[in-house]
């Protein structure tokens, strides 16, 4: 492949999620704090908003794909939020369970759920390092509680 071929990374389009119910899908990940940028009935497919970012989680519905519990180790999607233990707290609120306590990573704070389809997704802080987080709308990541 010469210079003129080749090709370069340059960022995330849409992560694609399947799942068995459209609708069961969106009324889950809308519990999950999640807003719906689109939803394509026909299409079989939902698109689910992150942060102000373009692209998005993509759910598409998909024959037969029945409820399941989460393959172990399978791929998650994080995504990050300013407090995993308040986004914990807001999930078991919504009765979402989580797949274990939130626990500690490198740069703050995670926890994991899975969806009926066993899709895992995290939400992550940067608490013990906030020069690396995004800036929240209301306030820098700086000032994040720990």
């Amino acid at each position: 492949m010469s210079d003129e071929e080749s090709y370069e990374l340059l960022g995330f389009d849409n992560v694609l999620v399947p799942v068995g119910d459209l609708g069961e899908a969106v009324g889950f990940y809308e519990r999950a704090g999640f807003a719906v940028g689109f939803r394509f009935d026909e299409g079989g497919i939902a698109l689910l908003n992150v942060g102000a970012e373009t692209p998005g989680i993509l759910l598409r519905a998909e024959d037969g794909f029945g409820h399941r519990p989460p393959p172990w180790p399978s791929p998650r999607i994080w995504l990050e939020v300013p407090n995993a233990r308040v986004a914990a707290r807001a999930l078991s609120d919504a009765g979402i369970g989580t797949l274990d306590e939130p626990f500690a990573v490198a740069t703050g704070w995670t926890v994991e759920f899975a969806d009926p389809w066993g899709n895992v997704l995290g939400f992550t802080d940067y608490s013990k390092r906030p020069e690396l987080a995004r800036r929240t709308l209301r306030s820098p990541a700086a000032s994040c509680p720990a």
